[in-house]
Parts: structure tokens; sequence; C-alpha cells
């Protein structure tokens, strides 16, 4: 494993988010619309668009600033609860290494953290309200906790996904809590939280083997 990530590899996995959710755009989509008003796919493509066009615009020297800035797109392009937890979730990245050209294992912790956190309290959601939350919170605490005892940067991301996977698979059953989704209530007993199999489809896309090794 490279003790270092540089600003590089940064925004090479940006894109491969990026493109991964372009990809699964229809199938967000249609998650969405069993349960909510069926444009997830729809705003997490116009992220996507918009940070592939700033990453192919722009320099990961400073990876903060670079994060913070790919943040400000990302909600420019989509201004909506989902695009602005995204958006979020990047400035605070970016926030924590503010002015760094490299990062250590412990930043890329320390950032999905500060994400975690950004998205709850800009989300005002809260663990089982059947939300994105239900996969990054669980998500980031088991990349903390597997970085903390020495696993590899591949063996952490796994780690994320299962946890990730795992914390979707759990809320599935339940009633959304909060957002459109609430609306409808029953109706979204048993169906898959989009948001939660968005942030899967980004960790997957995240933890590539060859850029990790």
């Amino acid at each position: 494993m490279a003790d270092t990530i540089q600003g590089q590899a940064v925004a090479d996995a940006v894109l491969r988010a990026s493109n991964a959710l372009l990809t699964n755009s229809d199938y967000l989509t249609e998650l969405d619309q069993m349960m909510g008003d069926g444009d997830t796919g729809i705003t997490l493509g116009k992220v996507a668009a918009a940070l592939i066009d700033f990453v192919n615009s722009n320099p990961a020297d400073d990876i903060g600033n670079f994060l913070a800035k790919a943040g400000m797109a990302a909600n420019k392009a989509a201004p909506s609860t989902l695009g602005t937890l995204t958006a979020t979730a990047l400035m605070k990245a970016g926030k924590e290494v503010k002015g760094q050209t490299e990062l250590s294992v412990q930043d890329l912790a320390t950032m999905f953290s500060a994400a975690d956190d950004g998205v709850q309290q800009r989300g005002k959601a809260k663990l089982g309200d059947k939300t994105i939350v239900d996969a990054l919170h669980p998500a980031s605490v088991a990349f903390a906790e597997a970085v903390a005892a020495g696993a590899s940067l591949m063996d952490a991301g796994m780690a994320a996904l299962r946890a990730a996977e795992a914390g979707r698979d759990q809320v599935t059953p339940l009633r959304s809590q909060i957002g459109r989704a609430s609306w409808v209530g029953e109706r979204t007993e048993g169906k898959v939280d989009p948001g939660c199999a968005a942030l899967v489809v980004i960790l997957s896309a995240l933890i590539n083997p060859s850029a990790l090794s």
C-alpha cells in the first residue's frame, strides 16, 4: 500500500465515483420512484456531471481546496437535498486537509468522519431514519476502526463498504422518517433507501484495487 495518497489519486477517485453515479442513475431513480419523488438518479447525475467537468478543469495540488471547490460545484449543479448533502460531505472533508498536497490513510479516516458529521448536521437525520446516514455513519466508523487497527487502505475500504451495505439492508424493512419519502408512510417499508444505495455505489467505485494497491 502506498504510504501517501497524492492529489491525482484523489481526482481519479472523484471521477470513478462520478462515473459510477452516472452509470447507476436509472437504478437510483427507480428506487426513489418507489418511495419518493423519483429524482435521486437525476440529481446525482447532475452532481456527477458537474464533478467530472470540475476535475477535468482544476488541478488537485491543494487537496483540501480542490475538494471544497468540488463541493461548491456540486451544490451549484443540484441545490436539492441530496445535492446539498453531497456538497457538504466534500466541503467538510476538504476543510480537514486544507493546504495539503498529499494524504495519509489517517487523513482519510478524519475526512470520512468529518463528511459523516457534516451530512448528519445538515440533513438533521439520525440513525434509523432510513436515509443515507444509515449507510454513511457505519461506513465511516468501520473505516476509522480498520485504520486504527493497522489495516491496509484496501482492507479499510472494504470494511467501510461492507458496513454501508449492512446499514442499507438493516433499514430496508423500516419506514422512512424524514424527507419526502416519509410522506408516503408504510409504502416505504421493505424498499431500499436510494440514499443508502447511492452511498454503496460511491464506495464500490472508490475501492479500486489498481488505484489503492
